[in-house]
């Protein structure tokens, strides 16, 4: 009895010594790379580009001229199959969690260890892309990952989710010179959003991982796999 006692109480002992220096690291990185930090209320009014568009006088587009498709769209112009859809396939708990994915980081922190320094996948929240994709650079490192963790966690004090949501899913690359949904809609299917099949709003889900591997008019065998997985995911969410 005495013997299981002290196991626990070592154990125990062990575990808050773990927790406080993962506190104390956190706030050590906090203190070191927030000075550097871009300001996230710019997002509060962040502009993105988008081609000029030409109409003939009965409302026919007949020319766009810009370096990349974009059409904008607030959040409640987005369908609700849409949204689950990229939550089920991005980041399944977004909503829930304050702008990082603790299990996530976990599995990067190991791909981390592994690889010697360099990250591959990252286990990186809805959040933490707008963060990445808005103020960062693209390269894969540990630092860029401290500061994208960092301005996630005061987006979401500054931002709503729906903010958040809508800045996501403007600036995604989708493939063939497509930016944002709404573009992606119109380039695979010649749709308008409110029109997508739950099938082809799955198949533009899964784009955001990897527009080249996943696109459907280069790979079509390789998009209809991970199409049918967010559909799994989904109903599984």
């Amino acid at each position: 009895m005495t013997f299981l006692r002290t196991l626990l109480v070592s154990l125990f002992s062990l575990v808050v010594a773990v927790a406080g220096a993962i506190v104390l690291a956190v706030v050590a990185a906090a203190i070191y790379f927030s000075p550097g930090l871009p300001d996230v209320r710019q997002l509060q009014d962040f502009e993105l580009h988008t081609p000029l568009r030409i109409f003939t006088s009965d409302g026919r587009l007949i020319g766009e001229f810009g370096e990349e498709r974009r059409m904008v769209v607030d959040y409640d112009e987005i369908p609700q199959d849409m949204i689950n859809a990229l939550i089920a396939a991005e980041d399944a708990s977004f909503f829930e969690h304050a702008g990082v994915d603790p299990r996530g980081l976990a599995r990067a922190a190991v791909e981390l260890a592994r690889s010697g320094g360099s990250i591959q996948s990252g286990g990186s929240t809805i959040t933490m892309q707008v963060a990445r994709n808005y103020m960062l650079t693209l390269d894969q490192t540990f630092t860029r990952k401290i500061r994208e963790i960092l301005l996630a966690l005061q987006m979401e004090q500054v931002l709503s989710k729906q903010q958040i949501f809508s800045l996501y899913v403007n600036k995604i690359f989708l493939g063939n010179r497509a930016y944002g949904i709404a573009t992606a809609a119109e380039t695979y299917y010649d749709k308008p959003l409110s029109e997508l099949t739950l099938a082809e709003t799955a198949m533009i889900a899964g784009l955001p991982k990897a527009p080249s591997a996943f696109n459907p008019l280069a790979n079509s065998e390789r998009s209809l796999i991970r199409r049918n997985w967010i559909l799994f995911r989904m109903r599984e969410l």
